[in-house]
């Protein structure tokens, strides 16, 4: 399903500010209602000391596509929080970049439930290396 204008472009704007996706080389790749994806590449930066892109890459950059999964269904003047957010890492991130799906499992007034899956991608092979679910907080203006 495909989202408003502004909606899409609060995304856009939220996701420029984020410091910590940049330094990641992170992307905004798709963009729908209740689902957002996002890749990057696994840079020398964020591996950690097996050559794997480290843990907190992964997280990060889940975290970030259930966020705005979970903006993505909110009124426009609404915010969200991660509450908590599990990951299960199921294998090395080892390839060229990350794709992380994050995907809203029921929407709330009050709490929001996401899921993101992370997967490792080379030319040949696509592995899934985290599933991630957690809990977002809508922020309403007063």
């Amino acid at each position: 399903m495909s989202l408003s204008e502004p909606i899409t472009q609060k995304i856009k704007d939220s996701f420029a500010k984020q410091a910590m996706m940049a330094t990641f080389g992170a992307e905004l790749a798709d963009i729908d209602a209740g689902q957002i994806t996002i890749r990057a590449p696994i840079l020398p930066t964020c591996s950690q000391q097996h050559g794997f892109g480290h843990a907190a890459l992964t997280f990060g950059l889940g975290d970030s596509a259930a966020g705005y999964a979970a903006l993505s269904v909110m009124p426009q003047e609404a915010e969200v929080l991660t509450s908590e957010m599990k990951i299960h890492l199921l294998a090395p991130a080892q390839g060229d970049r990350l794709e992380a799906i994050g995907k809203v499992i029921k929407p709330g007034r009050r709490l929001v439930i996401v899921q993101a899956e992370v997967f490792a991608i080379t030319a040949e092979q696509r592995t899934q290396v985290a599933l991630m679910t957690g809990t977002m907080v809508p922020i309403l203006p007063k």
